[in-house]
């Protein structure tokens, strides 16, 4: 049985791109057909005069990458091994709403008609076009794909947590549905104290939970289920905890009495095992891709029109103290992976011989220079370096020295869920409650970055900015 991580996801990526490209072409060029040759039939009574026409060439070059790109950024190649058929044709729909709309602005307002029935004639020929050409191609590779999960050709390597009679049954019940969910289990994680002998001999025994994020790497897991037996919340919790910075592993929980009447069991399928499944991403993947995307653009833009600013904060650094203008410090952002943060000096040299230490308001190590740009906060002026190579988002949690986060994790091991997002130039902990001068502050202000996490959206990042700019203004940084 071949695994879906033995098999070349590049390729069946390249499959819906290719497909995406060739029918955003043939609608194109059936669509400029039918147009010139209806509705513009004066101008246009021979077939060579439309292939004549520059803007059809244009829109045959062009118009294919412009659609691949908005199905970029919807998020349409993410995951393109575990696609919904029902879901597919909802992302389809609305993507050819969105784009026909851009053409139609784009391309098509300005041109000559008799009556503007022409128009909504022309935008619904194109949609139907574009929807119908996308969604045939991607249904018959989506469904291709699903006859092999169902068929047991492929499937999702899988580590169940548990090994008891629950963790048995839910693997009877996964192996025996109607439709086969493609979970191929590569052993179990002992959790109570006894071993179900039927799950023994079923598969390997392969540790317990402290070793979950271990195995995790080294079978290429993609989905863990946890089945403890007696619904012990604390343990799961704790094993929830131990994957708490993985977004690339979904999380499902056999589920009792009370979560189905509490209507915590959703279910995508009539012939699966009903499960919660807790979604490892906050937003869905079009919002990160339009976050990405304003990240790069807003960080160009910050550059460009602050870099008088820039050089002059950078001389100012220069003159006021011995030792070099940027300072790089080693932070710990995504998935808990170290990366170096910059900033202009607001401290002199030597700062932290000593060892880590927090700022404070009387701190004697800041610059008299570095008062000004703490208050200002154009000491972070750099960090839009950080977000323009991504190790950095304009609005995230704050990334933390592993040292204080070693501090913190003993009093709050729900630090770790930040560690699910890119960390930010500013944050909602930022906003709210500002720079931390201690590690019971820094407890404090993650309340706010948790709240920012749960409510993760793009009109969540814009009020933050909006006020960030505000205090920047009034000159309330630290």
């Amino acid at each position: 049985m071949i695994k879906l991580n033995d098999l070349n996801t590049r390729l069946q990526t390249i499959k819906y791109i290719t497909w995406d490209a060739l029918s955003a072409l043939l609608a194109w060029a059936l669509f400029f057909l039918f147009r010139k040759l209806s509705i513009d039939q004066g101008n246009y009574n021979d077939v060579c005069l439309v292939f004549k026409d520059a803007n059809f060439w244009w829109g045959i070059g062009l118009l294919p990458i412009a659609w691949c790109c908005l199905y970029a950024l919807q998020g349409t190649y993410k995951n393109v091994l575990r696609k919904a058929r029902l879901e597919e044709l909802q992302m389809t729909f609305w993507a050819s709403v969105i784009g026909v709309i851009i053409i139609f602005f784009a391309l098509l307002l300005d041109d000559n008609i008799q009556t503007y029935r022409n128009y909504y004639v022309s935008f619904f020929v194109l949609f139907l076009l574009q929807f119908g050409l996308t969604y045939v191609g991607r249904l018959c590779i989506t469904s291709r794909t699903a006859h092999l999960i169902h068929t047991r050709r492929i499937g999702y390597p899988t580590l169940l947590v548990g090994s008891g009679a629950k963790a048995y049954k839910t693997y009877q019940e996964l192996d025996n549905q109607a439709v086969y969910s493609g979970n191929i289990f590569v052993g179990f994680i002992k959790v109570n104290g006894s071993i179900d002998e039927h799950l023994q001999s079923l598969m390997p025994n392969l540790g317990g939970p402290s070793d979950i994020n271990a195995l995790i790497e080294k079978y290429n897991v993609e989905e863990v289920i946890i089945a403890i037996d007696d619904c012990d919340y604390a343990k799961i919790n704790n094993i929830i905890r131990l994957l708490d910075r993985r977004d690339d592993v979904i999380i499902k929980i056999t589920p009792d009495l009370r979560d189905i009447v509490y209507g915590s069991v959703k279910i995508n399928s009539i012939f699966h095992s009903p499960l919660i499944t807790i979604n490892p991403r906050p937003m869905e993947e079009w919002q990160y891709s339009v976050k990405r995307l304003s990240d790069i653009l807003l960080s160009v833009f910050a550059l460009i029109l602050l870099s008088p600013l820039f050089l002059i904060t950078a001389f100012i650094v220069k003159i006021t103290s011995p030792g070099p203008v940027f300072y790089a410090q080693e932070r710990i952002g995504y998935r808990g992976k170290p990366f170096k943060m910059h900033k202009f000096r607001s401290m002199y040299i030597d700062a932290e011989s000593n060892g880590p230490a927090l700022s404070s308001d009387d701190d004697p190590r800041i610059t008299p220079f570095g008062r000004v740009m703490r208050k200002y906060r154009l000491d972070e002026i750099p960090q839009f370096y950080n977000v323009l190579k991504g190790t950095m988002s304009l609005v995230g949690p704050r990334p933390e020295r592993q040292y204080f986060i070693d501090q913190i994790v003993e009093r709050a091991p729900e630090y770790l869920l930040l560690q699910k997002v890119k960390p930010g130039i500013t944050s909602w902990g930022q906003v709210k409650y500002g720079y931390a001068e201690n590690v019971d502050e820094m407890v404090e202000r993650l309340r706010y970055d948790l709240l920012y996490l749960e409510n993760m959206s793009l009109t969540t990042d814009v009020k933050i900015l909006l006020y960030t700019v505000l205090i920047i203004i009034q000159g309330r940084g630290k």
